[in-house]
């Protein structure tokens, strides 16, 4: 069985980090598990390319007692973003699209999009001042939302087109999304949405390859990440990690996606699973500029410019649920929320941080001025607000340098 080769170890001490408050750090998740509000969990940090913690706590399956390993296999669901804008940026890097060509060179069901507007007062659908660019899709600027996100007509709409279902293929997922209007102005608001599942298909249409096969061939087996995958094969279900059977604040069953059967749709923008130790070469790639074991998946420019701000003076959806995910004092980049300051937010972090999480709960964020990633895997969906500050304050509070 291939395993993802790790990551060189090194000690909290050495590498700046009080060990004491590492161990605290482990300690409080323990403690959740102990309360059972948090199922289990499996905790890593690296700095200067090594890890100082990597620790799994409380069970992999809650229901039949199964402990939680350092290998568990974690439904990732957005974490998945971050790697398929890696791939649109490497089409960019060898120049078979430009993230300013608008979405329908590519998918030319967009060109006849729609937008919604209110005009005296009465609901109308015209076409949109500017086309949606690569670019609006990466950092979310397309006039695209999510279903999950509110009520409004066009989320509905959403919802009732059951676009969250994984029985269409990438591109009749395109066509699907295509034959709604747009919630907003291209280039004029920043809105969480299905814009990179929209990217899965984008990647398929101009590589000639399933997203699937395009992520193995130039990320995944690049890199190393062999547990990574839209399907978790037979021999690997026994280590995929599962949530509460009720969920312990809200008391109703989670319902996750099926990682063991494939599935028509391999999303995007929430469809891949995988581990601490293939998500943690990943994010050592990225804060090492785009190599990793001498592969190099992007350039060093390309790194620092995904991982810039692009939203500049494009202001953010706060009236719906979107904008909670994207707090003050940060922007957005090609795949990844962008710290602007050190202050305003209401969790630790340095300028230039970039982060992302998914909807299980699993979380992520990068501080290249710290030299420094952290990682945590876990399956708690409706707990996820609370852990992921939870994590990252604890993190910084162990940081002595």
């Amino acid at each position: 069985m291939s395993v993802a080769k790790p990551l060189p170890l090194g000690s909290a001490k050495d590498l700046g980090f009080c060990p004491q408050r590492v161990r605290h750090l482990v300690e409080t998740l323990q403690a959740e598990v102990a309360k059972a509000r948090l199922p289990g969990a499996v905790a890593l940090i690296a700095r200067h390319g090594q890890v100082l913690l990597h620790q799994n706590v409380g069970q992999q399956d809650p229901a039949h007692g199964v402990p939680m390993e350092l290998d568990s296999i974690f439904r990732i669901y957005s974490m998945t973003k971050p790697i398929v804008s890696v791939a649109v940026m490497q089409l960019m890097e060898r120049g078979q699209l430009l993230l300013s060509d608008p979405v329908a060179k590519y998918l030319p069901e967009f060109a006849d999009v729609q937008v919604s507007t209110v005009v005296d007062g009465q609901t109308v659908q015209q076409r949109p001042k500017a086309e949606p660019t690569v670019q609006d899709l990466l950092r979310h600027t397309a006039g695209l939302t999510y279903e999950i996100l509110g009520d409004e007509p066009i989320q509905r709409q959403y919802a009732q087109a059951r676009l969250a279902s994984r029985t269409r293929s990438n591109r009749e997922f395109a066509q699907a999304l295509a034959a709604m209007p747009l919630m907003f102005e291209p280039g004029t608001v920043w809105e969480y949405s299905r814009a990179t599942d929209l990217l899965g298909a984008l990647v398929e249409v101009v590589s000639g390859q399933t997203l699937g096969a395009f992520l193995q061939d130039h990320i995944l087996g690049p890199l190393g990440m062999v547990d990574t995958s839209f399907v978790v094969p037979p021999d690997k279900h026994h280590r995929i990690a599962e949530p509460f059977a009720i969920d312990p604040d809200g008391g109703i069953a989670p319902r996750l996606i099926d990682l063991r059967q494939p599935v028509a749709m391999e999303a995007g923008g929430a469809g891949l699973a995988s581990t601490s130790a293939d998500y943690a070469r990943f994010l050592q790639c990225l804060l090492n500029g785009g190599a990793l074991d001498g592969q190099r998946i992007l350039s060093t420019a390309t790194v620092r410019y995904m991982t810039a701000d692009h939203l500049g003076d494009i202001g953010v959806h706060r009236a719906g649920r979107s904008g909670e995910l994207l707090p003050p004092g940060h922007g957005f980049g090609l795949g990844f929320a962008v710290r602007l300051e050190e202050g305003v937010a209401a969790q630790a972090g340095s300028k230039g941080l970039y982060f992302w999480g998914g909807i299980a709960g699993t979380t992520f964020f990068v501080d290249p001025a710290k030299d420094l990633f952290a990682l945590m895997m876990l399956q708690a969906p409706n707990q996820r607000d609370y852990y992921r500050p939870l994590f990252r304050n604890m993190v910084y509070a162990a940081l002595l340098e």
